[in-house]
């Protein structure tokens, strides 16, 4: 934000809750299966595997679909919907990248057997 020089406002503040909304919805689709999978007593390795097999094409294409929709905010003459657009592309791929590969990695990480 710093670098495209879009300040922290009242009209800003809605938007980067959608998008880290959004986010938050990525991870719980992912982690939700996971932790089934774990409680179950299956590997982490697997039901890694396992939850991206049920819900990470969902999680790929929702995160793909919302991406190419607000990216055609870019070429608008609002700077404000530019920036926007801009904004919340970054967020959607990011999010949905860091669902796929970072939660589950800190999943690894921090899952204990009981």
């Amino acid at each position: 934000m710093t670098l495209l020089d879009i300040g922290l406002a009242v009209s800003t503040l809605p938007v980067i809750a959608l998008g880290v909304g959004i986010g938050v919805d990525y991870g719980i689709y992912i982690l939700s299966t996971m932790s089934n999978k774990l409680t179950n007593g299956m590997p982490v390795q697997q039901a890694y595997f396992e939850a991206l097999v049920e819900r990470g094409s969902a999680v790929i294409f929702t995160g793909l679909t919302l991406a190419i929709g607000v990216s055609t905010w870019f070429f608008s003459d609002l700077k404000f919907q530019m920036d926007m657009g801009i904004l919340l592309t970054f967020m959607f791929l990011v999010n949905m990248l860091g669902a796929i590969i970072i939660l589950p990695a800190l999943s690894a990480m921090f899952w204990r057997k009981k």
